[in-house]
Protein backbone atom coordinates (compact mmCIF):
# COMPACT_ATOMS: atom_id res chain seq x y z
CA UNK A 1 0.00 0.00 0.00
CA UNK A 2 1.58 3.33 -0.79
CA UNK A 3 1.80 6.04 1.63
CA UNK A 4 0.65 9.10 1.27
CA UNK A 5 3.46 11.84 0.73
CA UNK A 6 2.24 14.32 3.35
CA UNK A 7 4.76 17.26 1.77
CA UNK A 8 3.88 16.67 -1.69
CA UNK A 9 -0.26 17.00 -0.15
CA UNK A 10 0.94 19.95 1.75
CA UNK A 11 2.79 21.72 -1.22
CA UNK A 12 0.04 21.52 -3.04
CA UNK A 13 -2.40 22.42 -0.92
CA UNK A 14 -0.38 25.89 -0.39
CA UNK A 15 -0.39 26.44 -4.21
CA UNK A 16 -4.31 25.56 -4.68
CA UNK A 17 -5.08 28.17 -1.54
CA UNK A 18 -2.30 31.19 -2.94
CA UNK A 19 -4.45 30.54 -6.24
CA UNK A 20 -7.39 30.99 -5.18
CA UNK A 21 -6.72 33.74 -3.03
CA UNK A 22 -5.48 35.75 -6.16
CA UNK A 23 -8.17 34.95 -8.26
CA UNK A 24 -10.40 35.25 -5.50
CA UNK A 25 -9.32 38.77 -4.50
CA UNK A 26 -9.43 40.17 -8.04
CA UNK A 27 -12.46 38.79 -8.84
CA UNK A 28 -13.44 41.22 -5.31
CA UNK A 29 -11.75 43.69 -6.62
CA UNK A 30 -13.56 43.75 -10.03
CA UNK A 31 -17.36 42.92 -8.52
CA UNK A 32 -16.73 45.34 -5.74
CA UNK A 33 -15.64 48.25 -7.71
CA UNK A 34 -18.29 47.69 -10.27
CA UNK A 35 -21.22 47.59 -7.60
CA UNK A 36 -19.61 50.79 -5.92
CA UNK A 37 -20.35 52.54 -9.34
CA UNK A 38 -23.49 50.95 -9.66
CA UNK A 39 -24.90 51.95 -6.61
CA UNK A 40 -23.59 55.36 -6.91
CA UNK A 41 -25.61 55.19 -10.66
CA UNK A 42 -28.32 53.96 -8.60
CA UNK A 43 -28.66 56.75 -6.32
CA UNK A 44 -28.54 59.23 -9.04
CA UNK A 45 -31.41 57.73 -10.56
CA UNK A 46 -33.57 57.34 -7.66
CA UNK A 47 -33.04 61.01 -6.54
CA UNK A 48 -33.47 62.32 -9.80
CA UNK A 49 -36.85 60.46 -10.76
CA UNK A 50 -37.99 61.78 -7.10
CA UNK A 51 -37.20 65.34 -7.97
CA UNK A 52 -38.91 64.88 -11.16
CA UNK A 53 -41.65 62.96 -11.40
CA UNK A 54 -42.31 63.51 -14.64
CA UNK A 55 -40.06 61.40 -15.81
CA UNK A 56 -42.69 58.28 -15.20
CA UNK A 57 -44.27 59.57 -18.22
CA UNK A 58 -41.07 58.22 -20.31
CA UNK A 59 -40.57 54.65 -18.65
CA UNK A 60 -42.69 53.01 -21.78
CA UNK A 61 -39.89 54.77 -24.02
CA UNK A 62 -37.16 54.12 -21.93
CA UNK A 63 -38.63 50.41 -21.75
CA UNK A 64 -38.31 50.17 -25.46
CA UNK A 65 -34.90 51.86 -25.49
CA UNK A 66 -33.44 49.12 -23.35
CA UNK A 67 -35.24 46.67 -25.15
CA UNK A 68 -34.06 47.09 -28.28
CA UNK A 69 -30.39 47.68 -27.13
CA UNK A 70 -30.72 44.03 -25.62
CA UNK A 71 -32.36 42.53 -28.89
CA UNK A 72 -30.10 44.06 -31.17
CA UNK A 73 -26.75 43.43 -28.93
CA UNK A 74 -27.76 41.49 -26.06
CA UNK A 75 -29.60 38.60 -27.18
CA UNK A 76 -26.66 36.04 -25.97
CA UNK A 77 -27.12 37.81 -22.53
CA UNK A 78 -30.62 38.37 -21.78
CA UNK A 79 -30.65 35.20 -20.15
CA UNK A 80 -28.86 36.86 -17.22
CA UNK A 81 -28.86 35.57 -14.01
CA UNK A 82 -29.63 32.35 -15.57
CA UNK A 83 -27.04 31.79 -17.91
CA UNK A 84 -24.22 32.51 -15.51
CA UNK A 85 -25.92 29.45 -13.40
CA UNK A 86 -26.17 27.35 -17.07
CA UNK A 87 -22.95 28.21 -17.47
CA UNK A 88 -21.56 26.80 -13.95
CA UNK A 89 -24.07 23.72 -14.37
CA UNK A 90 -22.71 23.30 -18.02
CA UNK A 91 -19.85 24.74 -19.18
CA UNK A 92 -19.16 26.15 -22.64
CA UNK A 93 -19.03 29.77 -23.88
CA UNK A 94 -17.15 32.91 -21.77
CA UNK A 95 -19.91 35.08 -20.80
CA UNK A 96 -19.54 37.95 -22.98
CA UNK A 97 -17.86 41.32 -21.18
CA UNK A 98 -21.16 43.65 -22.46
CA UNK A 99 -23.28 42.00 -20.29
CA UNK A 100 -21.81 44.12 -17.24
CA UNK A 101 -22.54 47.14 -19.19
CA UNK A 102 -25.96 46.55 -21.15
CA UNK A 103 -27.50 45.38 -17.45
CA UNK A 104 -25.78 48.27 -15.90
CA UNK A 105 -27.17 50.86 -18.02
CA UNK A 106 -30.47 49.01 -18.63
CA UNK A 107 -30.93 48.65 -14.39
CA UNK A 108 -29.69 52.69 -13.87
CA UNK A 109 -32.48 53.43 -17.09
CA UNK A 110 -35.30 51.06 -15.44
CA UNK A 111 -34.74 53.25 -12.42
CA UNK A 112 -34.60 56.59 -13.60
CA UNK A 113 -37.79 56.57 -15.02
CA UNK A 114 -39.84 54.02 -12.52
CA UNK A 115 -39.72 50.35 -13.16
CA UNK A 116 -40.70 48.31 -10.43
CA UNK A 117 -36.76 46.44 -10.34
CA UNK A 118 -34.24 45.65 -8.12
CA UNK A 119 -30.58 45.96 -8.08
CA UNK A 120 -29.12 41.99 -7.13
CA UNK A 121 -29.59 40.83 -10.94
CA UNK A 122 -27.18 43.62 -12.31
CA UNK A 123 -24.81 43.35 -9.40
CA UNK A 124 -24.60 39.01 -9.47
CA UNK A 125 -24.70 40.10 -13.79
CA UNK A 126 -21.95 42.05 -13.18
CA UNK A 127 -19.33 40.31 -11.28
CA UNK A 128 -20.19 36.80 -12.99
CA UNK A 129 -19.19 38.76 -16.49
CA UNK A 130 -16.35 40.30 -15.38
CA UNK A 131 -14.46 37.66 -13.22
CA UNK A 132 -15.36 34.90 -16.24
CA UNK A 133 -12.49 37.34 -18.22
CA UNK A 134 -10.37 35.68 -15.50
CA UNK A 135 -10.61 32.52 -17.72
CA UNK A 136 -9.29 33.98 -21.04
CA UNK A 137 -6.59 35.37 -19.48
CA UNK A 138 -5.57 32.97 -16.88
CA UNK A 139 -6.21 29.67 -19.59
CA UNK A 140 -8.87 28.42 -16.68
CA UNK A 141 -10.03 24.62 -17.18
CA UNK A 142 -13.97 24.20 -17.01
CA UNK A 143 -13.72 22.97 -13.39
CA UNK A 144 -11.67 26.40 -12.45
CA UNK A 145 -14.10 28.47 -14.70
CA UNK A 146 -17.28 27.01 -12.35
CA UNK A 147 -15.31 28.20 -9.26
CA UNK A 148 -14.77 31.58 -10.76
CA UNK A 149 -18.01 32.21 -11.94
CA UNK A 150 -19.81 31.50 -8.35
CA UNK A 151 -16.88 33.45 -6.66
CA UNK A 152 -18.33 36.47 -8.86
CA UNK A 153 -21.83 35.86 -7.88
CA UNK A 154 -20.89 35.73 -4.70
CA UNK A 155 -18.99 39.10 -4.95
CA UNK A 156 -21.79 40.97 -6.48
CA UNK A 157 -24.29 39.69 -4.49
CA UNK A 158 -22.01 40.36 -1.05
CA UNK A 159 -21.18 44.09 -1.92
CA UNK A 160 -24.55 45.14 -3.52
CA UNK A 161 -26.02 44.47 0.54
CA UNK A 162 -22.92 44.41 2.29
CA UNK A 163 -23.55 40.55 3.79
CA UNK A 164 -20.79 38.73 2.72
CA UNK A 165 -21.49 35.76 4.42
CA UNK A 166 -25.21 35.49 3.34
CA UNK A 167 -23.33 36.77 -0.45
CA UNK A 168 -20.62 33.54 -0.15
CA UNK A 169 -23.21 30.92 0.72
CA UNK A 170 -25.38 32.22 -2.02
CA UNK A 171 -22.92 31.86 -4.57
CA UNK A 172 -22.70 28.10 -3.36
CA UNK A 173 -26.64 27.37 -2.33
CA UNK A 174 -28.47 29.25 -5.17
CA UNK A 175 -27.16 26.70 -8.32
CA UNK A 176 -29.49 23.59 -6.78
CA UNK A 177 -32.51 23.57 -4.64
CA UNK A 178 -31.52 21.35 -1.63
CA UNK A 179 -28.16 21.06 -2.45
CA UNK A 180 -25.07 22.90 -1.34
CA UNK A 181 -21.92 23.10 -3.39
CA UNK A 182 -19.08 23.60 -0.79
CA UNK A 183 -16.09 22.89 -3.90
CA UNK A 184 -15.88 26.71 -4.27
CA UNK A 185 -16.31 27.40 -0.45
CA UNK A 186 -12.84 29.37 0.27
CA UNK A 187 -13.00 31.02 -3.17
CA UNK A 188 -16.50 32.51 -2.72
CA UNK A 189 -16.06 33.16 0.92
CA UNK A 190 -12.92 35.14 -0.18
CA UNK A 191 -14.62 37.10 -2.52
CA UNK A 192 -17.58 38.38 -0.36
CA UNK A 193 -15.73 39.51 1.87
CA UNK A 194 -13.08 41.40 0.19
CA UNK A 195 -15.82 42.82 -2.84
CA UNK A 196 -17.65 43.73 0.47
CA UNK A 197 -14.84 45.57 1.82
CA UNK A 198 -13.77 47.17 -1.80
CA UNK A 199 -17.20 48.61 -1.88
CA UNK A 200 -16.85 50.38 1.85
CA UNK A 201 -13.38 51.80 0.68
CA UNK A 202 -15.11 53.33 -2.42
CA UNK A 203 -17.68 55.16 -0.04
CA UNK A 204 -20.57 52.97 -0.31
CA UNK A 205 -23.39 53.30 2.33
CA UNK A 206 -25.45 50.33 3.16
CA UNK A 207 -29.30 50.88 4.54
CA UNK A 208 -29.06 49.82 8.18
CA UNK A 209 -32.52 48.28 9.50
CA UNK A 210 -33.61 47.32 12.80
CA UNK A 211 -35.68 44.44 14.40
CA UNK A 212 -35.66 45.34 17.73
CA UNK A 213 -36.16 43.95 20.47
CA UNK A 214 -36.92 40.05 20.28
CA UNK A 215 -39.17 37.68 22.25
CA UNK A 216 -37.62 35.25 24.74
CA UNK A 217 -37.38 31.61 22.45
CA UNK A 218 -41.19 29.61 23.43
CA UNK A 219 -43.52 27.53 22.13
CA UNK A 220 -45.60 30.34 20.50
CA UNK A 221 -42.91 32.33 18.98
CA UNK A 222 -41.79 29.12 17.19
CA UNK A 223 -45.21 28.21 16.02
CA UNK A 224 -45.45 31.44 14.60
CA UNK A 225 -42.21 31.67 12.68
CA UNK A 226 -44.06 28.07 11.20
CA UNK A 227 -46.90 30.20 10.49
CA UNK A 228 -45.59 33.19 8.94
CA UNK A 229 -43.08 30.72 7.10
CA UNK A 230 -45.53 28.98 5.45
CA UNK A 231 -47.28 32.75 4.07
CA UNK A 232 -43.66 33.77 2.83
CA UNK A 233 -43.27 30.66 1.00
CA UNK A 234 -46.35 30.62 -0.86
CA UNK A 235 -45.79 34.37 -1.31
CA UNK A 236 -42.37 33.54 -2.73
CA UNK A 237 -43.87 30.62 -5.01
CA UNK A 238 -46.62 33.21 -6.17
CA UNK A 239 -44.48 36.29 -7.10
CA UNK A 240 -41.92 33.77 -9.21
CA UNK A 241 -44.79 32.05 -10.83
CA UNK A 242 -46.63 35.45 -11.72
CA UNK A 243 -43.25 36.81 -13.06
CA UNK A 244 -42.61 33.44 -15.60
CA UNK A 245 -45.85 33.30 -16.37
CA UNK A 246 -46.22 36.89 -17.63
CA UNK A 247 -42.85 36.73 -19.43
CA UNK A 248 -44.35 33.75 -21.43
CA UNK A 249 -47.37 35.52 -21.91
CA UNK A 250 -45.67 38.60 -23.36
CA UNK A 251 -43.45 36.31 -25.82
CA UNK A 252 -46.26 34.71 -27.21
CA UNK A 253 -48.36 37.24 -27.74
CA UNK A 254 -45.76 40.31 -28.85
CA UNK A 255 -43.15 38.90 -31.32
CA UNK A 256 -40.74 42.23 -31.09
CA UNK A 257 -38.89 42.15 -27.98
CA UNK A 258 -38.60 46.13 -27.66
CA UNK A 259 -42.53 46.43 -27.57
CA UNK A 260 -42.72 44.41 -24.43
CA UNK A 261 -41.48 46.78 -22.12
CA UNK A 262 -42.97 49.45 -24.03
CA UNK A 263 -46.35 48.32 -22.97
CA UNK A 264 -45.40 47.46 -19.81
CA UNK A 265 -44.11 50.50 -18.82
CA UNK A 266 -46.81 52.18 -20.13
CA UNK A 267 -49.44 50.22 -17.54
CA UNK A 268 -46.78 50.66 -14.77
CA UNK A 269 -46.21 54.58 -15.59
CA UNK A 270 -50.04 55.13 -15.95
CA UNK A 271 -50.88 52.88 -12.64
CA UNK A 272 -48.20 54.74 -10.60
CA UNK A 273 -49.31 58.20 -11.69
CA UNK A 274 -53.49 57.65 -11.82
CA UNK A 275 -53.28 55.91 -8.32
CA UNK A 276 -50.42 58.08 -6.84
CA UNK A 277 -48.71 54.65 -6.53
CA UNK A 278 -45.13 56.15 -6.32
CA UNK A 279 -44.52 54.04 -3.19
CA UNK A 280 -44.67 51.02 -5.31
CA UNK A 281 -41.57 51.73 -8.08
CA UNK A 282 -38.17 51.76 -7.89
CA UNK A 283 -36.14 49.93 -5.00
CA UNK A 284 -39.05 50.97 -2.24
CA UNK A 285 -36.22 51.49 0.75
CA UNK A 286 -38.13 54.19 2.36
CA UNK A 287 -41.18 52.29 2.71
CA UNK A 288 -38.82 48.76 4.15
CA UNK A 289 -37.55 50.97 6.67
CA UNK A 290 -40.89 52.36 7.41
CA UNK A 291 -42.02 48.74 7.80
CA UNK A 292 -39.28 48.37 10.48
CA UNK A 293 -40.60 51.67 12.55
CA UNK A 294 -44.46 51.51 12.21
CA UNK A 295 -47.27 49.93 10.65
CA UNK A 296 -48.10 49.90 7.17
CA UNK A 297 -50.87 49.30 5.29
CA UNK A 298 -51.91 45.63 4.74
CA UNK A 299 -51.84 45.90 0.75
CA UNK A 300 -48.38 47.48 0.64
CA UNK A 301 -46.92 43.81 -0.22
CA UNK A 302 -49.36 43.10 -2.95
CA UNK A 303 -48.82 46.55 -4.87
CA UNK A 304 -44.93 46.37 -4.57
CA UNK A 305 -45.64 42.24 -6.20
CA UNK A 306 -48.09 43.75 -8.61
CA UNK A 307 -45.70 46.56 -9.72
CA UNK A 308 -42.75 44.32 -9.87
CA UNK A 309 -44.54 41.47 -11.79
CA UNK A 310 -45.29 43.48 -14.56
CA UNK A 311 -42.48 45.46 -14.66
CA UNK A 312 -39.79 42.41 -14.87
CA UNK A 313 -42.31 40.54 -16.45
CA UNK A 314 -42.56 42.76 -19.52
CA UNK A 315 -38.83 42.95 -20.07
CA UNK A 316 -37.18 45.64 -17.70
CA UNK A 317 -33.45 45.08 -16.25
CA UNK A 318 -32.52 45.08 -12.92
CA UNK A 319 -33.37 42.02 -10.31
CA UNK A 320 -35.55 40.53 -7.83
CA UNK A 321 -34.17 40.57 -4.56
CA UNK A 322 -35.00 43.84 -3.10
CA UNK A 323 -38.24 43.95 -4.25
CA UNK A 324 -38.72 40.80 -2.53
CA UNK A 325 -37.31 42.22 0.51
CA UNK A 326 -40.14 45.02 0.49
CA UNK A 327 -42.68 42.58 0.07
CA UNK A 328 -41.52 40.47 2.75
CA UNK A 329 -40.94 43.25 5.06
CA UNK A 330 -44.30 45.30 4.27
CA UNK A 331 -46.04 41.51 4.57
CA UNK A 332 -44.58 40.50 7.98
CA UNK A 333 -45.47 44.23 9.40
CA UNK A 334 -48.92 43.40 8.15
CA UNK A 335 -48.78 39.45 9.79
CA UNK A 336 -47.34 41.13 13.04
CA UNK A 337 -50.32 42.18 15.16
CA UNK A 338 -51.95 38.55 13.45
CA UNK A 339 -49.35 36.55 15.19
CA UNK A 340 -49.15 39.03 18.24
CA UNK A 341 -44.99 39.68 18.08
CA UNK A 342 -43.58 42.83 17.00
CA UNK A 343 -43.91 44.64 13.63
CA UNK A 344 -39.92 45.66 13.57
CA UNK A 345 -39.36 41.76 14.38
CA UNK A 346 -41.64 40.25 11.99
CA UNK A 347 -40.97 42.56 9.24
CA UNK A 348 -37.00 41.56 9.27
CA UNK A 349 -38.26 38.33 9.22
CA UNK A 350 -40.43 38.33 6.26
CA UNK A 351 -37.88 40.98 4.61
CA UNK A 352 -35.55 37.87 3.96
CA UNK A 353 -38.21 34.97 4.32
CA UNK A 354 -40.07 35.53 1.19
CA UNK A 355 -36.79 35.96 -0.32
CA UNK A 356 -35.55 32.28 0.64
CA UNK A 357 -38.48 30.55 -0.53
CA UNK A 358 -38.60 32.76 -4.28
CA UNK A 359 -34.52 31.96 -4.31
CA UNK A 360 -34.48 28.83 -2.49
CA UNK A 361 -31.53 29.81 -0.91
CA UNK A 362 -32.65 29.46 3.13
CA UNK A 363 -29.37 29.15 4.44
CA UNK A 364 -28.03 32.51 2.60
CA UNK A 365 -31.31 34.01 3.62
CA UNK A 366 -30.74 32.92 7.24
CA UNK A 367 -27.12 34.03 7.46
CA UNK A 368 -28.34 37.74 5.88
CA UNK A 369 -30.75 38.08 8.70
CA UNK A 370 -28.29 37.41 11.33
CA UNK A 371 -25.78 39.98 9.59
CA UNK A 372 -28.33 42.93 9.11
CA UNK A 373 -30.28 42.14 11.74
CA UNK A 374 -28.09 40.77 14.65
CA UNK A 375 -26.69 37.04 15.51
CA UNK A 376 -30.20 36.45 18.29
CA UNK A 377 -32.26 36.76 15.04
CA UNK A 378 -31.00 33.71 14.02
CA UNK A 379 -33.15 30.67 15.20
CA UNK A 380 -35.94 32.32 14.52
CA UNK A 381 -35.11 33.89 11.08
CA UNK A 382 -33.71 29.78 10.40
CA UNK A 383 -37.34 28.60 11.13
CA UNK A 384 -39.46 30.26 9.13
CA UNK A 385 -36.73 30.11 5.93
CA UNK A 386 -36.27 26.70 6.55
CA UNK A 387 -40.50 26.62 6.24
CA UNK A 388 -40.33 29.09 3.55
CA UNK A 389 -37.97 27.26 1.59
CA UNK A 390 -40.40 23.89 1.69
CA UNK A 391 -44.02 25.64 1.14
CA UNK A 392 -42.45 27.92 -1.71
CA UNK A 393 -42.34 24.34 -3.85
CA UNK A 394 -39.91 23.89 -6.55
CA UNK A 395 -40.96 27.00 -8.70
CA UNK A 396 -38.16 29.86 -7.87
CA UNK A 397 -36.96 33.41 -9.82
CA UNK A 398 -34.08 31.59 -11.17
CA UNK A 399 -35.73 29.29 -14.09
CA UNK A 400 -32.02 27.32 -14.31
CA UNK A 401 -32.02 26.51 -11.00
CA UNK A 402 -31.44 22.79 -10.76
CA UNK A 403 -33.80 20.57 -8.15
CA UNK A 404 -30.89 19.18 -5.96
CA UNK A 405 -33.14 17.17 -3.92
CA UNK A 406 -36.91 16.99 -3.61
CA UNK A 407 -37.81 18.80 -0.90
CA UNK A 408 -40.39 16.33 0.55
CA UNK A 409 -39.05 12.95 -0.44
CA UNK A 410 -40.65 11.50 -3.39
CA UNK A 411 -43.51 12.79 -2.74
CA UNK A 412 -42.76 16.28 -3.90
CA UNK A 413 -40.87 15.33 -7.42
CA UNK A 414 -40.40 18.63 -9.47
CA UNK A 415 -42.86 20.34 -12.01
CA UNK A 416 -41.18 19.88 -14.81
CA UNK A 417 -42.83 23.46 -16.21
CA UNK A 418 -40.25 24.59 -13.52
CA UNK A 419 -37.38 23.36 -14.68
CA UNK A 420 -35.51 23.00 -18.97
CA UNK A 421 -35.43 19.70 -20.17
CA UNK A 422 -32.25 17.87 -18.90
CA UNK A 423 -32.03 20.27 -15.61
CA UNK A 424 -34.16 17.82 -13.17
Amino acid sequence: MTQPNHRTEAVALLAYTAKWLLLACAVAVLAGTASAFFLFALDWATDTRIAHRWLIWLLPLAGFAVGWLYWRFGQHVEAGNNLLIDEIHDPKKVIPLRMAPLVLGGTVISHLFGASVGREGTAVQMGGALADQLTHLFKLDNADRRIILMAGIAAGFASVFGTPLAGAVFGLEVLAAGRLRSDALMPCVVAAVVADQVGLLWGVHHTHYAAGALPALGLWPLLAMVVAGAVFGLTGQAFARATHALGAFMKRRVSYAPFRPLLGGAVVASAAWFLGADRYIGLGIPTIVEAFAQPVAPWDFAGKMAFTVASLGSGFKGGEVTPLFYIGATLGNALAPVLNLPFPMLAGIGFVAVFAGAANTPIASTLMAMELFGAEIGVFAGMACAVSYLFSGHTGIYRAQRVGHPKVGKAAGADPADNPPGQR
